[in-house]
């Protein structure tokens, strides 16, 4: 639950502050996002949409939706186990990104970059959906007592 709540300042707080000579901008993975499509970068803006807001949101969902574990049958349970380790596998893939941004565009003194104050609740969210992923017991799905 404590990923799920910082989600969304991760994704609406500015993540990026980029100074460019002399103008500073602050840039948001949606207001990002939106941006990269806005400019005809659809193909990265896709990646982005995909893997920093899309993958981590529904690898949160699904998380919640495990931890109810007695509200649901154990096809379904086993399902959403699977989706969600099969997400988890790209939980990184965000990070991974912010740093090659932040690698393809650094241009010397021409742009300047700082992260912004959705860095923090960016990697909590990550850390703690990773948390959640590894603590949780797959055998609870088939015991008895969750029945």
């Amino acid at each position: 639950m404590a990923a799920f709540v910082l989600f969304w300042p991760a994704v609406l707080l500015p993540i990026l502050e980029v100074e460019q000579l002399g103008q500073h901008s602050e840039q948001s993975i949606l207001t990002g996002t939106i941006g990269l499509f806005r400019h005809g970068s659809y193909f990265v803006g896709g990646v982005v949409l995909l893997f920093s807001i899309i993958f981590p949101l529904a690898k949160i969902v699904l998380l919640i939706e495990l931890s109810l574990l007695e509200l649901l049958h154990r096809k379904h349970k086993a399902l959403t186990l699977r989706a969600m380790e099969h997400l988890g596998r790209w939980s990184m893939m965000d990070v991974m990104l912010l740093a090659f941004l932040v690698m393809l565009v650094k241009l010397g003194d021409l742009v300047e970059f700082h992260f912004g104050s959705a860095v923090i609740a960016f990697t909590l969210c990550v850390v703690m959906s990773m948390i959640a992923s590894l603590s949780f017991d797959p055998h609870s799905i088939w015991d008895e007592s969750y029945e």
